[in-house]
Formats: C-alpha cells, sequence, structure tokens
C-alpha cells in the first residue's frame, strides 16, 4: 500500500473510469466525460471534467472574457498595435480610470475613462455572478456556504477599491487602473498621498491576518503531511474518531506551539484568518480620504506614532518668494 512519505511522494488514485460525483437532476448536463492528468496529479486530483458550467457560469465566463478583451485590446492600441511591443511592455501598460474633472459621470469619453468604466462593469459582473453560481452549487450539494462567504471577502475589497470609495469620494479618478505595475505605482501613490497607509490600524490588522493565514496554513499542511503515513489526511475521520495521527499531531503541536489546535478547530482558524485578511483591508482602504486625510498625523495624535521634532526650518520655493522670478 503507498502512502505519502515526504513532500516529494503522492500517491495518484486513477479509477477505471471519472467519478461522477453525486447525481444531481438538475446539473446531469456536463460537458465532456472527464479523464486524468499527471501533472494535475501533482497538486491535487488527477481527475479533470466533467464540467458544468451552467447558465450563471457561462453568462460569468463570457463577461469576464468582455472585460479582459477590453483591456488588452486598449493596451495594444496603446503601443500601436504592435504585437512585439505589447509583450514586451505589458507589465507597464495600464488602462487608466476617467481623469477628475469628469466626476462620477456614467459614460465619459470612451478614450478618456469610457472604457475603463465598461470593462470594470463587465469584470465586476463576471465576479458578482460567479459568486452566485458559488452559492447555487453549494446549496445544491448540501455543502455548507463557507466558499462563497469567503470569496465575497475578497469581492468586498474589489467594490472598496474600484466602486465604493470612488463613488464616496465624488470621482472614478480615484479607483485603482488596470494593469499589473501601474496597480502598484497607484498603490504607493495611494500610500504617500494620505500619510504612510502603514499607520492604518485596518491596514496593520490585515497584514496580520495575511502573515498569520501563511503561517497557519504552511503549519497545517506540514502537519498533516508529517501524520500522513499514519493517516492523517483523513481529516474528516479523525475529527470524529481520533487515531494515531491526531494524537501524535496533538502532540507536536503542543510540545512546539505550546497549544493544541484539533482536526476541525484548524480549519475555522484558518477560514477566518483569510477570511479577515481582505475584510479588514477593504474596511482601511474605505477610511481612508473619506474619514482620515493623513494616517501619519492619526496615529501621532492617538499614539501609534511618535511626534518626530522639527529640526529644520520650513524649505521656501525661490520662485514663489516676492524676490523670484515670476
Amino acid at each position: 500500500m503507498g502512502y505519502y512519505q515526504n513532500i516529494y511522494t503522492q500517491v495518484q488514485v486513477h479509477p477505471l473510469h471519472p467519478e461522477a460525483g453525486v447525481e444531481i437532476p438538475e446539473i446531469e448536463n456536463r460537458v465532456g466525460k472527464g479523464g486524468f492528468n499527471y501533472l494535475a496529479g501533482l497538486v491535487g486530483n488527477a481527475q479533470i471534467g466533467p464540467i458544468y458550467l451552467g447558465t450563471l457560469g457561462t453568462l460569468s465566463l463570457a463577461s469576464g472574457f468582455i472585460a479582459i478583451e477590453i483591456i488588452g485590446l486598449n493596451m495594444w492600441a496603446s503601443v500601436n498595435w504592435d504585437p512585439i511591443q505589447f509583450i514586451r511592455q505589458l507589465p507597464w501598460l495600464a488602462l487608466e480610470p476617467p481623469r477628475p474633472e469628469y466626476g462620477l459621470k456614467i459614460l465619459p469619453p470612451l478614450a478618456e475613462g469610457g472604457w475603463w468604466l465598461l470593462a470594470g462593469f463587465f469584470l465586476t459582473a463576471s465576479i458578482l455572478l460567479w459568486w452566485v453560481r458559488l452559492f447555487r452549487r453549494a446549496r445544491a450539494l448540501g455543502m455548507g456556504y463557507h466558499v462563497p462567504w469567503a470569496f465575497a471577502s475578497a469581492i468586498w475589497l474589489y467594490l472598496v477599491l474600484g466602486f465604493i470609495r470612488p463613488i464616496l469620494m465624488g470621482s472614478w479618478s480615484e479607483a485603482v487602473p488596470f494593469g499589473i505595475f501601474p496597480h502598484l505605482d497607484w498603490t504607493a501613490a495611494f500610500s504617500l498621498r494620505y500619510g504612510n497607509l502603514f499607520y492604518n490600524p485596518f491596514h496593520m490588522l490585515s497584514i496580520v491576518f495575511l502573515y498569520g493565514s501563511t503561517m497557519l496554513f504552511a503549519m497545517h499542511g506540514a502537519t498533516i503531511l508529517a501524520v500522513s503515513r499514519y493517516g492523517g489526511e483523513r481529516e474528516i475521520e479523525q475529527i470524529v474518531d481520533r487515531g494515531t495521527a491526531t494524537e501524535r499531531a496533538a502532540l507536536f503541536w503542543r510540545w512546539t506551539m505550546g497549544f493544541n489546535a484539533t482536526m476541525e478547530s484548524v480549519h475555522r482558524w484558518l477560514w477566518w484568518f483569510a477570511f479577515l485578511t481582505t475584510l479588514t483591508g477593504g474596511i482601511g482602504i474605505l477610511l481612508t480620504g473619506t474619514v482620515v486625510d493623513n494616517w501619519y498625523l492619526w496615529a501621532v495624535k492617538h499614539g501609534v506614532a511618535p511626534h518626530y521634532p522639527q529640526i529644520y526650518g520650513p524649505v521656501v520655493d525661490p520662485l514663489a518668494s516676492p524676490g523670484g522670478t515670476p
């Protein structure tokens, strides 16, 4: 009998026929018969398909495709339709939101932010349709709603950045551009503009939950792999019928961590840490510029950051002085 020995060896289960899963009348119209892929089996289940999209899944993918086409074609147009330059400069290309003078106009000129609004509409529609699909699939399978609610936390941060906060600020220009490095540049400029986002307490919480998630996920995965030779990967069984794998894992955690997370509670810890990462991050972004204009001054006022005495006098722009050149 094969078993997991270390992080490199893994048993891949290949039954004679792909597993169709439980029978659900409303989704029997699945695409394909399914098959097995060795590379997929290295990181998860080797079976791929059969696939069921349904109406919501199809609409979601179609909306997402339209959004990506709008973003991609605008980026391509920005380099004069040169395919080589498009590939070379792709990380730096952007689809920018409308300028401040357009405020919250429903559809400014396409070349001046209108395409950004259209792309945002279709991308948001795609994400929300997929969330409804997640919710309906969980209900059809008799599952809990933990996955769609976790996804909702990420959607909250997305909506705050591109929709809710710009509306509260009165301008679409406050939103994030589409692009890789332009997105990062926006984040850096946003932090500088509002007095260093690191002093935002909700940003602090978000980072705590982010780093805590990586630590907990790695620790949990490592613990299960370490006791998989004793059947530790059968966690559901070990929750209600604790075996030697659970006993060894619990003893190891108590020895090294001082406390023990059970086979069930560790998943609740992981879910909450991941869920709160984007939830607190969204709250921090939402308060920036709407409630707090300078997070450093806020931190000084509330004793979070030290007050640095002013050593040098203010620097006067010579061109702005009466003796300067107009």
